[in-house]
């Protein structure tokens, strides 16, 4: 007889980064715990079980979560950034609510490398505490999540862990898919290719006419632009009118849908990444490509300093030329930045596994208290 896992989170809404967080826990866990039965909370439960082979209930649909839960053994709770109050209340309160519901029915909750905040209501640090207290072990992806859960009053063990999708292999990775995508795209020659990733942001939109200027400076220079779009349809609709903004030719976006093993491929053949999407930067990561992150989110920041890595800034500090400078000298010291990101990511995907194998422990018992 396996075990029983129900996991939640951001999924079934074409969120390629969000998506590759699932994709990456089913990975390590399916390595580390045999004959796992699992069940995904989605938006677009057909897609979810067709996708990633698994059992998927609709996560708005009450009675159907409450039969998931009542069947496993253990809800996790992860990963992604699931307990903030950024794009509002009502989604910290799902995800407690989705914990609160585990516990009535009394089954043991996991935090699988969440990365937490920011929650800036009172009452969601409030919440937030008090869930947190309850549950039977905290993993979060970096030393900030730790940090903000201890601001919150989170007196309890916590285990800093990684982003799951750092726990990749490059044996999970086929580079020929993202080759061949370039490819359908005019995409073949031997100059270097620079990935772009964009997501729409509130308030002023200066960032967007820096941008552009770099991605022309870059074009001018002989370099492929490539727009990567990580989430459909907004990042795609961003990436056309940046693209039609543009003066050089020299450009493309793929455009057409990608899942989560076609994207990190794609990333793989890229000399650079420049990005605003956090699992854009990270799937550059696992490649060994080097990410230029604009930190629109202090995730962001935390990411690439896990890896060395330094930032081109938050968007309204972007300036085109000084963008263009730096994606240059990314581009000159590719060869030393490759080396450094693949050791980096070498030691913290050890780390990723962990977070499965103390999802294991609970499972089989174990005295645990993390």
């Amino acid at each position: 007889m396996g075990h029983r896992i129900v996991i939640s989170g951001y999924y079934g809404f074409d969120n390629l980064g969000d998506e590759a967080v699932l994709y990456s826990m089913l990975q390590a866990l399916r390595r580390v715990i045999p004959r796992l039965e699992i069940t995904v909370l989605s938006n677009d439960p057909p897609a979810t079980a067709r996708e990633y082979g698994v059992v998927s209930v609709n996560r708005w649909n009450m009675r159907q979560v409450a039969g998931a839960l009542r069947h496993g053994e253990l809800l996790l709770s992860g990963g992604g950034s699931l307990l903030q109050d950024v794009t509002g209340m009502q989604s910290l309160v799902y995800y407690l609510g989705v914990i609160w519901m585990a516990r009535l029915l009394r089954k043991p909750v996991m935090y699988y490398a969440q990365g937490i905040g920011p929650v800036n209501t009172a009452i969601g640090r409030r919440l937030v505490c008090m869930t947190t207290r309850s549950v039977r072990s905290v993993t979060v992806r970096d030393g900030e999540s730790l940090k903000d859960l201890r601001s919150m009053g989170v007196r309890r063990p916590i285990e800093v862990t990684v982003d799951p999708v750092l726990g990749l292999r490059p044996s999970d990775i086929n580079l020929a898919a993202g080759a061949g995508i370039l490819a359908r795209h005019g995409i073949i020659s031997d100059s270097p290719v620079v990935g772009v990733s964009v997501r729409p942001l509130p308030g002023r939109a200066t960032w967007k006419t820096e941008l552009v200027r770099a991605c022309d400076e870059l074009a001018m220079a002989g370099h492929k632009v490539v727009f990567i779009p990580m989430h459909t349809p907004d990042d795609l609709v961003l990436s056309q009118k940046l693209a039609a903004a543009m003066r050089e030719h020299n450009h493309v976006i793929i455009g057409e849908k990608l899942n989560v093993p076609d994207v990190i491929s794609l990333m793989g053949n890229l000399d650079l990444l420049i990005g605003m999407r956090l699992h854009a930067l990270v799937f550059a990561a696992v490649t060994g490509v080097p990410p230029l992150g604009i930190v629109y989110d202090p995730k962001v920041e935390r990411f690439l300093g896990r890896l060395g890595v330094p930032h081109a800034g938050h968007p309204l500090e972007i300036q085109g030329d000084a963008l263009a400078h730096m994606a240059k000298s990314f581009l000159a010291g590719k060869k030393e930045l490759r080396e450094k990101i693949s050791r980096r990511v070498h030691e913290l995907r050890g780390t990723a596994e962990q977070t499965a194998q103390i999802a294991h422990r609970i499972l089989k018992g174990s005295d645990l208290d993390i």
